[in-house]
């Protein structure tokens, strides 16, 4: 994208180097600790599933016991391999007697590291291999389909019967829609486990499973089969279980992920140690898995004024872009997020959508921004929302989006039907077809109100990461510097599942993610 708005590079430079700076004031803790569900997500990798008698998921019998004798910072692979070598029982056993009773984890010997070692080197690279063949399949699937015409146009479906979310999936991507997005069961966030197998009923959404992500896969499957174009299955890895999802998405060949620890301290309070320790090793796992990330920053002009604190949105867009570098994702994965939310009685008001849609555009020319409708001003006034969503449209297409959230014009009345689906997939190709290439037509007055507005956004975010830089991210969170919500360092759910590493502390997992950053694409960029 040009650089219409006349921005100040050094300004651009100075921004980027702040946030830089930031995500290193995080990270200098955030490698000290790994959590719960942390250690989970590395059962789950190497094939841990189910539940016990109780109910309770296998993952989390197994964690929750090493926790109870203290042995958890010492990593789950390191004993996982030494009970293996000792019972000769392999990881779904060993969960299951655990579960059961007839293992106690206090009882596994000490072995040889070399030799404990070398089974968990091969473990957690076989499992790695199991997502890198998920991956090169989704490759060659997008590979052989059409060619993507962007914005590619997403869409939810929220029935809670994950059955009835399939047959409405695929009707969405029959109709039109590039991306589905199953929206997870209201609440499901704070769960602190993950629940199993295919489930029918959730309020306003239905459950994130493994077996739900094979559900729905398998259906759109189906319908790219039917239409000769790869079709997207979000969900939403965040939460108090964000590296177990991501690990299952991983599996399951999913192909975006909401995935934020901002959205979880501010809208869902959890404990920010926990969510920003579980955030890094969930996006390692989505960035290898080549899955493309959404992030939160549009709820924050759900509670705050979109036009006096849009800037909040640039200046969080600048922290996750570097937070998600040192998690290994690229730019091309990086799904920053950003929403069409000013108020439609302010004078101008589509002109400032401009500048900010278009100044997210210019600072990330390489990641596909995901921008969300409007949803603060709308009212059950269904006429007036389907034009506003035609106005949100008119700016993705002008502003060079790519992956666009169609608003609903029963967005404040219910769950969307069918029906709406169709006609928010109409609207959009209506206006995407019909001004294609109005952006490449347009320039931008010099000085004249948009590029006023941009510089003016521009300026607030720099001056925010400059004193986020100087207070921490902890204590801007704690001031309420971002959506206008204040959160304790000290307080908030799932606290109690942040673990010091101890020295010996073993998860091969990060070097082995990591590791495919050291490769550098065809113009030496790394990750």
């Amino acid at each position: 994208m040009d650089n219409k708005l006349n921005l100040d590079r050094a300004t651009i430079d100075g921004a980027r180097a702040t946030a830089s700076r930031i995500a290193d004031q995080l990270h200098g803790w955030i490698n000290l600790y790994t959590t719960t569900t942390i250690e989970r997500a590395v059962a789950r990798l190497l094939g841990v599933d189910g539940v016990d008698a109780a109910g309770v998921p296998l993952p989390n019998v197994l964690v929750d016991r090493l926790h109870e004798k203290g042995l958890l910072g010492h990593g789950l692979l390191s004993w996982l391999a030494r009970a293996m070598l000792s019972t000769g029982r392999n990881a779904q056993e060993i969960a299951e007697a655990v579960a059961e009773g007839k293992l106690d984890v206090a009882a596994i010997p000490m072995l040889p590291e070399e030799k404990w070692r070398e089974l968990g080197d091969r473990l957690a690279a076989e499992a790695a291999a199991k997502i890198t063949a998920r991956r090169r399949e989704r490759e060659q699937m997008m590979a052989a389909a059409a060619p993507d015409r962007k914005p590619l146009l997403y869409v939810i479906v929220a029935t809670g019967n994950i059955y009835e979310d399939a047959v409405q999936a695929k009707a969405a991507a029959l109709q039109g829609a590039d991306i589905i997005a199953v929206i997870r069961h209201t609440g499901q966030s704070l769960l602190d486990y993950v629940p199993y197998g295919p489930t029918t009923e959730g309020f306003g959404g239905t459950y994130a499973t493994q077996e739900n992500f094979r559900i729905v896969r398998r259906s759109l499957d189906e319908a790219i089969k039917e239409t000769g174009r790869y079709i997207r299955l979000v969900n939403y890895c965040s939460g108090l279980c964000m590296p177990e999802i991501a690990a299952m998405g991983a599996l399951e060949r999913l192909d975006m992920m909401l995935n934020d620890a901002m959205y979880g301290i501010l809208f869902r309070d959890i404990n920010m140690r926990r969510t920003l320790i579980d955030q890094h090793f969930s996006r390692m796992i989505n960035g290898f898995a080549g899955i493309v990330i959404n992030t939160g920053e549009d709820n924050y002009l759900t509670t705050a004024d979109a036009y006096e604190k849009g800037y909040t949105v640039i200046a969080s867009q600048f922290i996750n872009e570097q937070l998600a570098l040192r998690s290994g994702l690229r730019e091309e994965q990086m799904g920053l997020g950003h929403a069409f939310e000013i108020n439609p009685a302010l004078e101008d008001g589509l002109l400032m959508e401009i500048a900010q849609a278009q100044l997210c555009r210019e600072l990330f020319p390489r990641s596909p921004l995901k921008y969300m409708p409007p949803t603060k001003h709308v009212t059950g006034d269904i006429f007036s929302t389907y034009l506003i969503n035609g106005m949100f449209n008119l700016v993705s297409i002008i502003t060079g989006q790519e992956i666009q959230l169609l608003g609903m014009l029963t967005e404040a009345i219910h769950t969307p039907f069918i029906s709406d689906r169709y006609l928010a997939i109409k609207n959009a190709g209506y206006i995407f077809n019909n001004a294609r290439h109005l952006g490449e037509e347009i320039t931008f007055k010099e000085q004249g109100r948009i590029q006023a507005r941009a510089a003016v956004l521009l300026g607030q975010a720099y001056s925010l990461l400059q004193e986020i830089e100087k207070i921490g991210l902890e204590e801007a969170l704690e001031r309420g510097l971002f959506a206008d919500i204040k959160r304790s360092r000290e307080g908030g759910k799932g606290k109690d599942g942040v673990v010091p590493k101890e020295e010996d502390y073993y998860n091969p997992f990060p070097d082995i993610f990591l590791r495919r950053c050291h490769i550098k694409d065809d113009e030496g960029r790394a990750c």
